[in-house]
């Protein structure tokens, strides 16, 4: 009855890998999680429902062949992003389907937007392309899109083609504080998409800076965004408590893979209990003001607090 803060299903997003084999197929780096076919992604989903977490973030794993300079792959109405979204919602109309909008997965050159022959990310050149990526996701079913390209006036370009074709309802969660991280290696091994030349710091956030954030969370709170993104999450729970005391939309943080790994690393050799480990983790994201909390434990962590705890 005393305690201050709240934990279950209703606020985890559980992110899902999904490729276009057969087959569910582990990923190393990321212990206990695979890379699901379309009906392993069913079959995943119908657990998570039943356990009362009702929301999932989908990760393609998309063939190297497919891979472009212009990433022309991810704006394929048939490829498989789509694919996936359609499946979902026509077996499970309730559950909540949020898509990544950014190129890494699509470009050859791995890097969130277009890329010139300098070098150079190009920021204004992107911005149509994840728009009309954007859009092709609402029309396969998407309840919430989600851009973790990091391009500045992204938000306002695909909330504006999201509105003119007559998808108000189509929400965004705007990636709005993403650190250029150390933690995110795993996630990007099992996609394949890390950076052929350079690194994101050019476009992703400084990690010592934290005002920046606030900059960052007013320009997407103008330019429409629906909820607002912290990522990682175990590091930033400074700038999860700012941005909660500077908005009153929603705040998502972002357990990335590299929290995840470490855990479960220490948690396989015995060094710590999964439950008491995993659940503190939970606790400080959710206390320092996250709303939503996009975890790689969800379903775990919902089968311990149970759909009421929420």
């Amino acid at each position: 009855m005393a305690a201050e803060t709240d934990l279950g299903p209703a606020r985890f997003v559980q992110p899902l890998f999904v490729h276009a084999g057969s087959g569910d197929r582990p990923i190393d780096a990321l212990p206990g999680r695979s890379r699901l076919d379309l009906d392993g992604l069913v079959r995943t989903a119908e657990r998570l429902l039943a356990v009362g977490v009702g929301a999932v973030a989908l990760f393609p794993a998309v063939d190297e062949s497919l891979k472009t300079r212009d990433a022309a792959e991810c704006l394929r109405p048939d490829g498989l992003v789509p694919r996936a979204v359609q499946a979902l919602k026509e077996r499970f109309p309730e559950l909540v389907v949020v898509t990544d909008v950014a190129l890494d997965p699509y470009s050859s050159d791995g890097h969130d937007g277009l890329v010139a022959d300098d070098g150079r990310v190009l920021n204004d050149e992107t911005l149509e392309i994840l728009a009309a990526q954007a859009l092709m996701h609402a029309r396969a079913g998407a309840d919430v899109v989600a851009p973790s390209d990091m391009m500045d006036g992204r938000v306002a370009a695909i909330r504006d083609e999201l509105d003119g074709a007559g998808f108000t309802d189509v929400s965004i969660l705007a990636y709005t504080a993403k650190y250029a991280s150390a933690y995110y290696g795993p996630f990007r091994a099992a996609l394949d998409s890390a950076p052929r030349a350079g690194d994101k710091k050019t476009y992703q956030m400084d990690p010592r800076n934290r005002r920046e954030a606030l900059i960052e969370a007013r320009l997407d709170e103008a330019e429409g965004a629906d909820v607002l993104m912290v990522k990682p999450a175990g590091a930033y729970l400074d700038v999860i408590a700012e941005l909660r005391a500077a908005t009153s939309l929603p705040i998502a943080a972002y357990q990335v893979s590299g929290e995840y790994a470490m855990l479960a690393a220490a948690i396989g050799r015995g060094w710590l209990d999964e439950r008491a480990a995993v659940t503190e983790s939970l606790i400080a994201i959710r206390r320092a003001g996250a709303d939503l909390i996009l975890t790689y434990w969800a379903e775990k962590a919902a089968g311990w607090f149970g759909p009421a705890a929420g």
